[in-house]
């Protein structure tokens, strides 16, 4: 058979007993061509259920999988020190105070006396922490940032600048409340280091 004869061109057409000879009925483009006489309808039968069965248990397994991370309970972050900070309260240096950083950039968390405050130094807010959820480990800390309360401290006149190679940050804790300051490190290229 040539490539450009009618038949070609058609796919396989096949003659209809009792109509014109030019007219053809060409076969449409299915499965049914890959099917060997009956059986393969069949096991489509059977590969269609089977599929539907192995959808609905992973869905299930899926399903039953969700409430088991949802209960597992978010693991306490390692807190380190920040070296080099500057913390001033009402323009004083606090006679006891530290700073920490987790990985997470613009996260620190304050010590001062024995409150600790969550500083969100991109959303510029401040939570007040419970201090007993915070573990001492050497000169680091353990805290997990799911003991966050919902509600941040009110912190009006919060004022961000770089001076030198240092961050400072200073924002008064309620509306007429105290000042705080803190000063953190800038890395060489100016972007903040915690």
């Amino acid at each position: 058979m040539r490539i450009d004869s009618p038949q070609w061109i058609l796919g396989r057409a096949a003659r209809i007993p009792g109509e014109p000879g030019w007219e053809r009925k060409a076969e449409m483009a299915g499965l049914w061509p890959f099917r060997l006489h009956d059986t393969t309808l069949a096991s489509c039968r059977i590969g269609r259920v089977m599929m539907a069965r192995c959808i609905r248990v992973t869905l299930a397994l899926l399903l039953a999988a969700i409430p088991v991370c949802a209960q597992a309970p978010l693991q306490k972050q390692l807190w380190k020190s920040v070296g080099f900070a500057i913390v001033k309260f009402n323009d004083q240096a606090p006679k006891s105070w530290n700073i920490y950083h987790a990985e997470k950039r613009g996260l620190l968390l304050v010590h001062l006396w024995k409150r600790y405050l969550l500083v969100d130094m991109k959303e510029q807010e401040a939570y007040e922490i419970d201090p007993q959820t915070v573990k001492q480990r050497g000169e680091d800390v353990e805290w997990s940032p799911a003991d966050k309360p919902e509600q941040p401290i009110e912190t009006p006149e919060w004022k961000t600048r770089d001076v030198g190679n240092m961050q400072l940050v200073k924002f008064r804790l309620g509306k007429d409340g105290h000042i705080l300051e803190l000063q953190v490190p800038l890395l060489i290229n100016g972007k903040p280091a915690y």
